[in-house]
Order: structure tokens, then C-alpha cells, then sequence
């Protein structure tokens, strides 16, 4: 029984054979030597990572931070000479349609001029060439007269010639003449 009481007094965790009964991690014989080597791990791993891994992380956090605000003064900066480009853009827009106007005003005005010297022109060749017509027309008037007075006198002498009598080129003139005169 003397060796009973020793191992038993040795460890409530570890079987006469040496094993370990149940879970070894919850053995209240090993807590502390776990609770010890558990903060020896943490100090470590704290120390690991606040000099080395933590510190390296702030750098790229940084140098990402440091990115994105350069990257969004850029965009800012290109957003601004966007928009100046636009307005200048507008601006010769404007200014074109504005020169185009005055090219098609003065295209107009010069249309318009060539228009109403081209129909002067033609209204002085069509006034020219109606005052021909009018005087051609007016010769062959009085033509015209001319030869129906010496058809009259002509038919006039026959007819008189005719009947049996004799006329005079006076008296058949006066009578085409009073005739004439209506």
C-alpha cells in the first residue's frame, strides 16, 4: 500500500503505468506549469509582434494611406483641368457656331447682292428688250396701217372702177382718210 499512496500522492492526473487518466490539459496538478508557459508564449509573441510583424503593417498601412491620398489629389487635379477642358471645349464650340453664322450671314449677303444685281441686270434687258417690242410693235402698226390704206385705196379704185365710174387718186384718198378716222 506504500506504493499506492506515493503515486497517488505524486499526481491525481497519471495512472500507475504512467499514462494520463482523462484529459491532461485539465489536470489541476499541470495548471500552473500551463498558466507559466502560457504567459512565457504571450510575452513572446508580443514581443514578436509589436517589434517586428505589427510595425510592418503600419508601413504598408501607411504607404497605402500615403497612395490613396496622392491618388485622390490626382483625381482631383484631373478633374479640375477635365472641367477647364470642357469649358474651353464649350467655349470654341460657341465660338464656331458663332463664326459659322457670320459666314452664313455674309454668304447670304453676298447671295442676295449677286441676286439683285443679276435681277437688275434682267429687268434692264427684259425693260430694253420690251421697249424693242413695243417700237417693232408699233412699226408694224403703223405699217400695218399703211398697207390697209392702200388695200382701201386699191379696193376702193376697183370698186368704183367696177360700177362704172372713174375716181381720182384725191377723191379716193380723201374717202379711205374719213373712213379711217372713224
Amino acid at each position: 500500500m506504500a506504493t499506492e499512496t506515493a503515486a497517488a500522492t505524486a499526481s491525481q492526473c497519471v495512472n500507475s503505468y504512467g499514462g494520463a487518466i482523462g484529459l491532461p490539459q485539465l489536470c489541476p496538478d499541470w495548471i500552473g506549469n500551463q498558466i507559466f508557459w502560457l504567459l512565457v508564449t504571450l510575452v513572446i509573441i508580443f514581443f514578436v509582434l509589436s517589434r517586428v510583424a505589427l510595425p510592418r503593417i503600419a508601413a504598408v498601412l501607411a504607404e497605402r494611406q500615403g497612395t490613396i491620398t496622392n491618388d485622390i489629389a490626382a483625381a482631383e487635379d484631373l478633374k479640375v483641368k477635365a472641367s477647364e477642358a470642357e469649358a474651353a471645349y464649350e467655349k470654341a464650340l460657341a465660338d464656331a457656331r458663332s463664326n459659322a453664322n457670320d459666314i452664313i450671314a455674309e454668304t447670304k449677303a453676298g447671295i442676295k447682292a449677286d441676286l439683285d444685281q443679276a435681277m437688275a441686270k434682267a429687268d434692264a434687258e427684259i425693260a430694253a428688250k420690251t421697249a424693242e417690242g413695243e417700237k417693232a410693235i408699233d412699226e408694224i402698226r403703223a405699217n400695218a396701217l399703211e398697207s390697209v390704206k392702200l388695200v382701201a385705196k386699191d379696193t376702193a379704185k376697183e370698186i368704183v372702177a367696177a360700177m362704172g365710174g372713174k375716181a381720182d387718186a384725191k377723191t379716193v384718198d380723201a374717202a379711205v382718210a374719213s373712213q379711217m378716222k372713224g
